[in-house]
């Protein structure tokens, strides 16, 4: 709200002179009522004056704002255009007709309307708040930044400043500068429950989710009907991987506005890290139909689909070009700077979130530092909001580093269209902290996605998607791609294996399976065929890992399910997260075969499975996202681990188990071979890699590129 506009007196339109005072006397105290935040009774007069002078424009203007205030954005509308007609220079109106539009969504007309009044008046504290508020929700956060300081330096002991300065920080990835806004906020205010609840989430950037915690919960504690504060304690406990306390947390949310959109989308995320697929999914539509633009939302809908068996894949991928009808109007075929010559040296540029500790990591890395500098200028536009060891090692052999974090997608693409980039490749599709909003903005002239998401974009203006033969079989399939499809002659992905990796090693114990994929690809179709391999080998047991499995309400889940099976708890051992990447490797010493799952194989687990020295047994599916085992182990000379039907998979899976012998040759010699594949050979791969690039670059350069 807009500080000034609580300063002046009542005026009305139309009144006659002797009335005056007794009208400014009814506002004054309606105004009283309203600054001490007694609403009901500001309510009952500003009725009362609006009774006696309708067209008394403060009171108007007033009423206007509480009706905002209480959730009524169209009646607050309504009555702030009438002050608005009545007196046209009305102080701080246009401000907040500018939020009241802001709340209806309507972003674009509020931003109009705030830059018109910030231009009548640009010193006022309110109108620069109020404006930095809509810039940072439009994807500005850098102006907005600018104006909440400048506001904070004609009041420097606003709290409410020290707390917008803090999101506008946080936006551009400022997180310890962020952090200190929110504190002084609090200090000045230890009532500020936004300013607690924000702290609580800049905290959780920086990984101090206990910390988090606390300050959320002091948040409802001042504020107990906050949903956004029950949301965001939930992702906190989402964060520790406490999914039963983080489901509550949403849902409890949800009881406090059931549409909520940020809860439903969140409680989709805990759902699915419990293996819940189907209730994620539902929680994802029903935050589409409360925020019908939510990307991340859409995003992550588009993700869950790729766990869940069974579904039909034209359905699939028409739900991407769903998100590409919505999020990709903004592409532009744009005279780009790039010069068409087909030979000539490219300037090539990746867009991650996960250039650090990360599974993309793995396979990005070997082809960053291979890649031909005579041939290839290379780029890393990096969205990582903590850059860790990882992202040291791999901005070393980048070539060029970017730091994209806080750049809304407008000033992200400006950025890449000014460095001349003329090949994009995005890493992310549409996993978490995805950048697909610039890619619809077309930045570069050829864009392409690769490694990070097993299925299409659905965005129109990524032009090519790189695959291979094994993980998409040419045929009918390629129409269920937007993009157009172009494959590697090996296996579309390369392994740089972990150095910290100890020796393969079988520790003594029982005969085991194992599988330490995340628990949302353990679907009932995966279930019932790991329960009838542990009962043809009775004396075996089962290892899962996941981080998911930190959860005493997820394990006892996944151990009913298992019970519903056959197989009973004691042949099963869970085992969480494990931080130390010597530790989580040398888990599979207890492990004799491991078991991809079906219809979303594993990709890092299944070349860390094979590392280490155990054997993997996959079933080919129909989809890229069951296909991917299919050709890592293909790559890596093993097809004979591959199945084509379920029950091939359970047999395959018990032949190892009953023939000992085959079973310790084949593990003796697993990591030399992985060594020896074209798995790992990155020199090979990176020449295949800059081969397809060369194809899409002539391709565009002759007019032949897809659009």
């Amino acid at each position: 709200m807009n500080r000034e506009e609580r300063r002046r007196g009542g005026r009305a339109r139309g009144a006659a002179a002797g009335d005056a005072p007794a009208l400014a006397a009814l506002f004054a105290e309606a105004l009283a009522h309203h600054r001490a935040g007694r609403l009901g009774e500001a309510e009952r007069g500003y009725r009362t004056l609006l009774a006696k002078a309708p067209r008394h424009a403060d009171g108007l203007h007033m009423r206007g704002v509480l009706a905002l205030q209480t959730g009524a954005p169209e009646e607050a509308e309504r009555l702030i255009r009438r002050a608005l007609a009545l007196a046209p220079g009305l102080a701080g109106a246009k401000a907040n007709l500018g939020l009241v539009l802001r709340a209806q969504g309507r972003l674009t007309e509020a931003l109009a309307l705030l830059e018109a009044a910030h231009a009548e008046n640009p010193e006022d504290a309110g109108t620069l708040n109020n404006l930095g508020v809509v810039l940072r929700e439009s994807g500005a956060p850098g102006r907005a930044r600018e104006l909440f300081a400048r506001a904070l330096a004609r009041d420097p002991d606003s709290a409410g400043a020290h707390h917008n300065l803090g999101t506008a920080l946080h936006a551009l990835g400022r997180i310890d500068e962020a952090t200190a806004e929110y504190a002084e906020a609090i200090r000045l205010k230890p009532g500020h429950a936004a300013a607690h609840d924000h702290l609580g989430v800049a905290l959780q950037a920086l990984g101090r989710h206990g910390d988090a915690i606390a300050h959320h919960e002091r948040a409802l504690a001042l504020d107990p009907g906050s949903a956004e504060a029950e949301s965001n304690l939930g992702l906190a406990h989402l964060a520790l991987g406490r999914l039963g306390e983080a489901e509550r947390a949403f849902r409890a949310a949800l009881a406090r506005d059931a549409a909520f959109a940020p809860a439903l989308n969140n409680l989709g995320s805990a759902l699915k890290d419990q293996g819940r697929i189907e209730e994620a999914l539902a929680a994802y539509q029903a935050a589409l139909k409360a925020r019908p633009r939510y990307r991340a939302a859409h995003s992550n809908l588009l993700y869950a689909l790729t766990f869940a068996p069974g579904l039909d894949p034209a359905a699939v991928a028409e739900e991407h070009r769903a998100f590409g009808r919505t999020w990709g109007r903004g592409a532009r075929a744009a005279d780009f700077a790039s010069r068409r010559d087909p030979e000539r040296r490219l300037r090539l540029g990746y867009v991650s979130p996960d250039f650090r500790e990360h599974s993309v990591a793995a396979f990005i890395e070997p082809a960053l530092a291979a890649h031909d500098r005579d041939r290839f200028e290379v780029a890393c536009y990096a969205n990582v909001a903590r850059p860790d060891a990882t992202s040291a090692r791999l901005k070393a052999v980048a070539g060029r580093w970017v730091d994209i974090v806080g750049l809304g997608d407008e000033e992200a693409a400006a950025r890449i269209r000014a460095d001349g980039i003329d090949l994009l490749v995005d890493l992310a599709g549409h996993t978490g902290e995805n950048r697909l909003g610039l890619f619809a903005l077309r930045p570069a002239p050829v864009q392409a996605t690769w490694i990070g998401y097993p299925n299409t974009t659905g965005l129109a203006a990524i032009g090519w998607r790189i695959t291979d033969a094994i993980a998409d079989p040419p045929g009918a399939r390629d129409t269920l791609y937007s993009e157009r499809l172009v494959r590697l002659p090996g296996c579309f992905l390369c392994y740089r294996p972990p150095a910290a990796a100890p020796e393969p090693a079988r520790a003594p114990g029982p005969f085991a399976f194992g599988s330490f994929n995340h628990l949302a690809k353990l679907n009932p179709r995966v279930i019932a065929a790991w329960a009838e391999i542990l009962r043809r080998v009775p004396a075996a047991r089962l290892v899962l890992k996941a981080r998911s499995l930190a959860d005493a309400e997820t394990r006892a889940r996944v151990l009913a399910a298992f019970a519903q099976a056959g197989v009973a708890a004691e042949r099963i051992a869970l085992h969480a997260w494990i931080g130390d990447p010597a530790g989580h490797l040398g888990l599979y010493r207890e492990v004799d075969v491991a078991l991809d799952p079906f219809p979303y194989n594993g990709t890092t687990t299944t070349c860390e499975a094979l590392w280490m020295g155990v054997p993997v047994v996959t079933l080919a599916g129909e989809a890229h996202a069951g296909r991917v085992g299919a050709s890592l182990l293909s790559a890596a000379g093993l097809p004979e681990l591959i199945a084509g039907t379920a029950d091939a998979y359970v047999e395959r899976a018990v032949a190892l188990a009953a023939d000992r012998g085959r079973l310790a040759r084949l593990r003796d010699g697993l990591r030399r071979r992985l060594a020896a594949s074209a798995l790992t050979d990155a020199n090979a791969h990176t020449r295949a890699l800059e081969a397809a690039y060369r194809e899409m670059w002539r391709a565009w350069c002759a007019g032949d590129a897809p659009t």
